[in-house]
């Protein structure tokens, strides 16, 4: 049986997008999480360990380039999958300035990894 950790707003500034000017400064991502897990018990050794989860996203946001936001998504998602005791990965990943910028609620793009 799998159980789903669910990591809501990691906050991490990236240089990602296709716009010029973009990837010449960090602006602030959003990164929501729905990660499929397999506890065998009561103890987080038998689990993934959602603290290396998130810093595996904080280091990837903050450390690559992209231009897409998918790209970014998809990368996330195959990132928290090679974390130990992690079945899945959803990704969502939201980009507040473009938001601003447009005027709209939110900017995001979704991705997923591994095998329920």
């Amino acid at each position: 049986m799998s159980q789903t950790i669910e990591i809501r707003g990691i906050r991490t500034d990236g240089r990602h997008g296709a716009s010029r000017g973009e990837q010449d400064a960090p602006q602030a991502f959003l990164v929501d999480l729905d990660v499929a897990v397999e506890a065998l018990g009561d103890d987080l050794g038998t689990t993934a360990d959602y603290r290396v989860v998130v810093y595996a996203v904080q280091e990837l946001v903050a450390k690559s380039s992209f231009a897409l936001v998918e790209t970014l998504a998809e990368r996330i998602a195959a990132a928290v999958v090679d974390v130990p005791g992690v079945r899945w990965c959803r990704a969502t990943v939201h980009k507040p300035r473009a938001a601003e910028r447009l005027r709209v609620g939110d900017i995001s793009a979704a991705a997923e990894a591994g095998k329920r």
